[in-house]
């Protein structure tokens, strides 16, 4: 990019709000700071925001339902701040498309890493993503990596957040090979899998659903048990129909 990446920071807690304010600066980011849904609005209206850092309790309307309607109109990447140990939270965060999350206490560090892992998947080709431009073909389906559009047999366009998307992607360009939780991890987040994480599963039940797929027994992604996930389609790669 020729200009500095501009994060939003939502957060009822002043301290956090400054300290996260001062560490991204200094590592190179704009930052804008709020401390609720109102200001958060008021923000993404005024400011050209590249990704938001929400924290999941919240006065008023809570991330989750930020997240969720924020989804409605917007791809704007979302890293979400949540309680520690309270996998319920992480998971219903990424059903509400969040890209990734972070548990609180958390160190800074760690959360300048996720910033730079979900900005450069978001602003750049990224790794196990298409580099083309040609449509993905599947199934009677149609992924456009330009306008990151699933459209289905039917010509109907099915939203798809950042991170399914992104999964979506991988497992169509390594279509009929089995893909462990750990190698989708890395592919579409750029980290190792946390002990008992969840998060490959929720976006892989999501994308079922987004497919129409019988959850009992899809035919599009598989669960290879013991194993991973695999997407069992023939995929072509065709430019757009005219």
């Amino acid at each position: 990019m020729d200009r500095q990446p501009k994060l939003l920071v939502v957060d009822d807690d002043p301290e956090i709000r400054s300290l996260l304010a001062t560490y991204l600066e200094k590592n190179g980011y704009r930052v804008v700071t709020v401390k609720e849904g109102s200001g958060m609005r008021q923000a993404l209206e005024t400011h050209r925001i590249d990704l938001i850092i929400l924290d999941l309790m919240l006065p008023g309307e809570d991330g989750l339902d930020l997240c969720r309607d924020l989804r409605a109109t917007s791809q704007t990447p979302v890293i979400m701040l949540t309680a520690r140990g309270d996998e319920t939270d992480r998971i219903l965060g990424l059903e509400m498309g969040a890209d990734d999350y972070l548990p609180k206490p958390f160190n800074p560090r760690e959360l300048l890493a996720r910033v730079k892992v979900v900005l450069k998947r978001t602003l750049s080709p990224a790794a196990g993503e298409p580099s083309e431009n040609e449509p993905y073909r599947f199934a009677g389906w149609r992924l456009d990596p330009v306008s990151r559009h699933l459209v289905s047999p039917q010509s109907v366009v099915v939203p798809l957040s950042g991170a399914e998307y992104r999964l979506l992607s991988v497992l169509l360009s390594h279509a009929n090979r089995v893909l462990t939780r750990d190698q989708l991890l890395d592919l579409t987040q750029g980290r190792e899998a946390e002990p008992f994480d969840r998060s490959i599963d929720v976006l892989v039940s999501r994308l079922r659903r987004r497919l129409k797929e019988d959850p009992r027994s899809p035919a599009i992604i598989k669960t290879v048990r013991g194993e991973g996930y695999v997407l069992s389609a023939s995929v072509t790669r065709q430019g757009p129909v005219r």
